[in-house]
């Protein structure tokens, strides 16, 4: 049996059942802090209006020029998509695929199956692919970064500014408008469109054929959270090797994660190997009649600081040292407690977790920046910029340590303390 009236805490898997809320307000796990879920649903008229707005602006975003730079009457202009081109033409094609992927197609998937799912719940009827749909909108806000590109499009304008004239142009205006749209589409729960959904197909089946999600979980064996949709369903007690599909989303079903602690150890050591040639390798080569120049992410942090743009050093050099050096510390200390059944400040160590997965975007910006300024300074002999072993590396860091967070289980944290209280009940 399944139930939709109950909810599991992502972070600590504590099961509440839900109650009414008022349209601003957040209900919150009283073990870990996680917020559980929203007031009233959003209007389905204003979700499909918004969706469709960033739609258009992520168009005009993607096909557009970003900037056009002016040299003693040299011209070049870049869109994002022609940057990453010139990214696969230099043999970067593991970085441009990255970048399209971060910057153009994950977003893409977003709008469209929010559009189309929000269109259909409007029309009244649960569209085919509902639930696939849905997953890949919860999947693929994990890994766009919209804000992030944003922001590595103003360092790099304030960069060339230097170089050359630099004239904005209308695609650097609508990824400003995007950033702000998807800000607001962001915060569209996914689960609430799950939950109207079933109402729409609850309705059109025949009494007989509803699935009773309000009958009792029955058995001893503590019921099972679907990640995706949040659907509480019966542990059906399936050997080894058998696998719990949800119901509702057909995602499979775990009390924790397999392997959890091994595969993020594993991720983590293959980033913190690669982060030394990272450091060390130089992200960008600068051909120009002066010679070459070869510049590493510590070299750039140094350019910003002694050009008189002291906050943008301070910016890079958080994204791109300070974070990912903080992401595998706090990992292998989540990873290393959690093997070892440590009872230590579990909610602090929860709140650390959920740092991790909003920061860990962020160390993108530096190949964002990278990628513009490639697209960008293609001043054939006086001037052309090319991307180095180093971008290559520190990409693939980025993207091990937030394969590494997702792969860890917070629910790990809180079994020593739910084990501690089983064994005080039994004695």
């Amino acid at each position: 049996m399944q139930r939709n009236d109950l909810i599991s805490c992502h972070d600590c898997g504590v099961l509440y059942r839900r109650r009414p809320l008022a349209p601003r307000e957040k209900a919150r796990c009283v073990r870990c802090g996680s917020v559980l879920y929203r007031g009233a649903p959003p209007r389905l008229n204003r979700v499909a209006a918004i969706t469709l707005g960033a739609i258009i602006v992520f168009l005009i975003a993607q096909f557009f020029p970003i900037v056009e730079l002016d040299v003693n009457g040299y011209t070049v202009s870049a869109t994002l998509l022609g940057a990453i081109r010139v990214l696969w033409q230099e043999q970067m094609q593991a970085v441009a695929v990255s970048v399209l992927l971060f910057t153009f197609v994950f977003p893409a998937i977003e709008l469209g199956a929010l559009l189309y799912v929000t269109l259909a719940l409007r029309a009244g009827y649960q569209p085919p692919g509902f639930h696939r749909l849905l997953r890949a909108v919860r999947k693929a806000r994990q890994w766009g970064m919209t804000e992030v590109l944003m922001i590595g499009i103003l360092i790099t304008l304030i960069k060339m500014t230097s170089l050359a004239k630099v004239v904005a142009q209308p695609g650097l205006f609508a990824f400003g408008a995007l950033t702000l749209l998807l800000t607001v589409v962001v915060s569209f729960d996914p689960r609430a469109l799950w939950l109207m959904g079933d109402g729409l197909a609850a309705r059109d089946k025949p009494q007989q054929d509803r699935p009773m999600r309000y009958k009792a979980l029955e058995g001893a064996r503590p019921p099972l959270a679907c990640h995706a949709c949040g659907l509480v369903a019966a542990d059906s007690g399936k050997g080894h090797g058998q696998r719990q599909h949800c119901a509702r989303c057909g995602s499979t079903l775990h009390r924790r994660l397999p392997d959890s602690i091994s595969r993020t150890w594993a991720l983590l050591l293959g980033a913190a190997i690669l982060y030394i040639p990272a450091n060390l390798l130089p992200v960008m080569y600068t051909h120009s009649l002066f010679g070459k120049e070869d510049d590493t992410i510590i070299s750039g942090v140094v350019y910003f600081w002694n050009s008189g743009s002291p906050a943008l050093a301070a910016i890079i050099f958080i994204a791109s040292i300070v974070v990912p050096v903080a992401k595998l510390a706090a990992l292998a200390l989540l990873a290393t407690t959690s093997q070892r059944g440590s009872r230590w400040r579990p909610r602090q160590r929860t709140v650390l977790y959920r740092l991790v997965e909003f920061v860990g975007r962020w160390s993108m910006l530096d190949i964002f920046v990278i990628t513009l300024t490639v697209g960008l300074v293609r001043f054939s002999s006086l001037a052309v910029i090319t991307a180095g072993p180093g971008a290559l590396a520190f990409c693939a860091v980025v993207v091990l340590t937030m394969l590494a967070s997702m792969q860890f289980d917070p629910r790990l944290i809180w079994d020593a303390v739910d084990h501690k209280k089983s064994g005080e009940k039994n004695a």
